[in-house]
């Protein structure tokens, strides 16, 4: 009996590699080779998540197998097969190379991370008698995922009260020209929490005669398309 508890317990940690692999890679612009920092990729089987650090590097544990995606702002989703654990290098579209007319304010991913990342919260957490939880990588990147997530939830809701189908109702402006003027007048996180309908309609209506008194070219947000 003992020695079937054996070659059990033998199995388990030779299947054990199979589930939690590390795989590396960076990020970079397509069609150049600018690195691209807190991209968010998440791992659609696993729910596994991290984000590029500055140098637009990665490590997530993940398996062949599964999807990652990344994500980041003013750029076009991509979607990565693991077919295998080697280096990747991943590239992504500025959004508007991609689409004309864009809208770079489009609607994001759902997600609840304090439901399906829970795991980044317990270990973002510093206890004042463990040190390792002060100076860990593990905790250092939870840390950092934490404050995208807090960033994330202040563009969602800025999306919710200031999107396409609100602002074009106020303004006559569309397509491409509705784009750049959501881009150039987005309000902080900070108005619209502190501001009712009314007023963000006041503040729409004017920053709409700022945006015409601009000279045409003023008006025009690169990298959204030709």
């Amino acid at each position: 009996m003992k020695t079937k508890y054996f070659a059990i317990i033998i199995l388990l940690f030779a299947l054990k590699p199979l589930y939690a692999q590390t795989l590396k890679g960076s990020v970079v612009e397509s069609g150049g080779t600018e690195r691209i920092a807190n991209v968010f990729i998440r791992d659609m089987n696993s729910k596994a998540v991290t984000l590029t650090d500055k140098k637009g590097n990665f490590i997530i544990q993940t398996e062949p197998g599964h999807t990652l995606i990344f994500s980041s702002p003013g750029y076009v989703s991509d979607t990565l097969y693991v077919a295998d654990m080697g280096l990747k290098r991943v590239k992504m579209l500025v959004q508007g190379i991609a689409l004309n007319q864009v809208n770079i304010l489009s609607s994001r991913m759902p997600f609840n991370p304090r439901v399906e990342s829970a795991d980044v919260y317990r270990k973002s957490k510093v206890y004042v008698m463990s040190p390792s939880t002060w100076f860990s990588r593990e905790g250092k990147n939870a840390r950092r995922l934490k404050r995208y997530f807090a960033r994330e939830e202040q563009e969602r809701h800025i999306d919710s009260v200031f999107n396409r189908v609100y602002v074009s109702t106020l303004v006559p402006l569309r397509g491409r020209e509705l784009a750049d003027f959501m881009t150039l007048y987005r309000p902080t996180y900070a108005y619209v929490m502190n501001n009712n309908g009314p007023s963000l309609a006041l503040y729409i209506n004017d920053s709409y005669k700022k945006f015409m008194a601009l000279p045409p070219d003023q008006r025009v947000v690169k990298g959204l398309g030709q």
